[in-house]
């Protein structure tokens, strides 16, 4: 989907389209804290909306066809940030980042499997001791699989692991003759599931603003959907929205030597399993038909934003709360012929981001400042006024957010992206990047493949890959240290942490699909090559211009050749 990518980072032309003029960056909207931890005069209210697995351009003003109107609105009305990203595309991970505000390495959730959070504290805690009121309603999945309440929260519902979108979704028949329904924890306690989830989880947000918080204090709300997760179910009134619309796929979904040109080898096999887009979820069902159930699920979730919306309106709330629109990771559709998340390719680690409160963020404005979910507890803290506690590991964005500062001018920190390998999907190896400015650096942990960069400037879609390209060695030997000193832990060890491993995970594939990669063709050479040690040695331009010369960096022949015999005794004959 090139053309929709392009509109995405053009950034300007998505507003225009959405016929609104374009607030400027240049006049940024009165800044209300001065960065240290005192009260503001008008604590401000927060509605943080989170997605699973919306794609970074899944919204209706970044694609024509899609309605999201509601959505679309947010956009228009405030600004849209389109390079936000997350620093691990998984859900369990990336929501733990959200909610500690520090990274995989040192908060130890690292997959979707069971972790502890054990010695975990959730920002909301500390919006509390700033007297805020705070509620979570919807999806934790992150820890132990227990959908009890956690610290942090007056208000709590939520459901076991991925939840479900119907009281009866996933229930045996005999279950659901026996009356059996999907159940959710209401404050500690058991609650049938009524309806479709997004609606509930929506009804329950609306009476806690209503009925149930105290009026006097600020609150935040962190309304976690489970839409759009697989498999996504849209509610009865959007069933047939999308009936007979052939979603594009992104042209790198085919399988043509030219896309697969300089891709690791794990890219190709992973066409044919549960996350390639040959065999997803080991069946037969197209992309473009998943679309269909995808956005059509994404439709409910705009009538809750809708909802919420006029709800502040009716309450006079709208410029007193700060509403943000956003998902726990990207989504892949087909691109370089793989689904779901957790690579470090774009559309799997950036995510959609709108945020909207009038007179404080920058109405109809598309701002490219680098901004990571890491970064979201202490801007949510630093936007209350309260004092940032020592583990937290990103950079408070509100001054990016309200405009005090320029996009030009953000000093982002550099994007580190860590995903560790899973037993479960393990089609996926260990992956390690680092972003800094317009170039991406990634490397793979416990796999025989190569790594890569990607010039993101002039190659958005990452097609070429430039790992062996002589012109950016020094880029490619910087960008190695620099991502290997920032993957260090908060005690400077360099671990990786692992689960325990209960089954063969989903391992499956296609047997009349596609087959195994081929090895790299420079990988492929002839016997006793006096060059076999030269990629030991580290990366450098002179290692690069003796290959070009058809020598080797160092001399290193076989064993009983060259120098690497055994010397003549004094007096025997050479060889004796």
């Amino acid at each position: 989907m090139p053309a929709i990518r392009q509109i995405a980072l053009a950034g300007a032309a998505v507003i225009a389209a959405l016929g609104q003029p374009l607030a400027a960056a240049d006049k940024p909207a009165k800044p209300e804290y001065n960065g240290t931890a005192t009260p503001l005069q008008r604590p401000r209210n927060v509605i943080f909306i989170l997605l699973d697995d919306l794609r970074f351009d899944g919204m209706g003003f970044l694609q024509p066809g899609l309605k999201t109107p509601n959505i679309d609105k947010l956009a228009k009305g405030g600004t849209y940030f389109p390079n936000t990203v997350t620093t691990s595309s998984l859900c369990s991970p990336s929501r733990a980042t959200i909610l500690t505000g520090m990274t995989a390495r040192n908060h130890g959730i690292v997959d979707n499997n069971n972790s502890s959070e054990e010695g975990l504290t959730f920002f909301p805690r500390y919006l509390q001791q700033a007297g805020y009121q705070t509620a979570f309603m919807g999806k934790w999945h992150m820890g132990n699989d227990t959908d009890a309440p956690r610290p942090g929260f007056d208000k709590w519902i939520s459901f076991k692991g991925q939840g479900h979108y119907y009281p009866t979704t996933d229930l045996p028949p005999a279950a659901i003759a026996a009356g059996k329904v999907n159940q959710l924890n209401v404050d500690g306690k058991e609650v049938p599931q009524k309806g479709y989830i997004t609606d509930e989880l929506t009804d329950y947000a609306l009476n806690w603003l209503d009925k149930e918080r105290d009026a006097k204090k600020p609150f935040f709300l962190y309304l976690s959907h489970k839409a759009v997760h697989s498999d996504p179910l849209p509610p009865p009134r959007y069933a047939h929205q999308y009936d007979g619309v052939d979603f594009r796929i992104p042209a790198s979904a085919a399988n043509t030597p030219e896309n697969y040109a300089g891709k690791p080898m794990w890219v190709f096999n992973q066409r044919n399993t549960w996350h390639g887009i040959d065999f997803f979820y080991n069946s037969d069902m197209k992309m473009t038909e998943y679309l269909r159930y995808y956005y059509a699920t994404l439709s409910a979730v705009d009538d809750s934003v809708g909802r919420i919306m006029a709800w502040l309106k009716k309450n006079n709330m709208e410029k007193d709360t700060l509403v943000v629109f956003t998902a726990d990771n990207g989504f892949q559709i087909g691109d370089h012929g793989l689904i779901d998340k957790r690579t470090a390719y774009e559309p799997s680690v950036r995510v959609p981001m709108v945020m909207y409160e009038p007179g404080t963020v920058p109405a109809g404005t598309v701002n490219t400042g680098l901004l990571r979910v890491l970064d979201y507890a202490p801007t949510f803290l630093d936007m209350a006024g309260a004092p940032r506690p020592p583990q937290f590991e990103g950079k408070s964005a509100w001054p990016l957010i309200n405009g005090t500062v320029k996009a030009a001018d953000w000093k982002a920190p550099d994007f580190i992206y860590e995903y560790y390998w899973e037993w479960s999907f393990p089609m996926t190896p260990g992956t390690f990047a680092i972003r800094r400015g317009n170039l991406k650096y990634i490397q793979y942990y416990g796999i025989y493949d190569r790594d890569e960069l990607y010039d993101l400037s002039k190659d958005p879609d990452e097609m070429r890959n430039l790992i062996d390209d002589p012109a950016y060695v020094e880029s490619k030997v910087e960008l190695r240290k620099a991502l290997y000193a920032q993957l260090a832990d908060r005690n400077g060890r360099h671990v990786i942490p692992y689960t325990e491993r209960d089954s063969r995970g989903i391992v499956r594939r296609n047997r009349a699909g596609t087959g195994a990669a081929p090895f790299p063709d420079d990988w492929l050479v002839e016997p006793n090559r006096a060059d076999r040690l030269d990629d030991l040695r580290p990366d450098s331009r002179a290692k690069n211009e003796a290959h070009a010369a058809g020598r080797s960096l160092i001399n290193a022949p076989v064993l009983g050749q060259g120098s690497n015999v055994v010397p003549a005794q004094e007096g025997a004959a050479p060889g004796k």
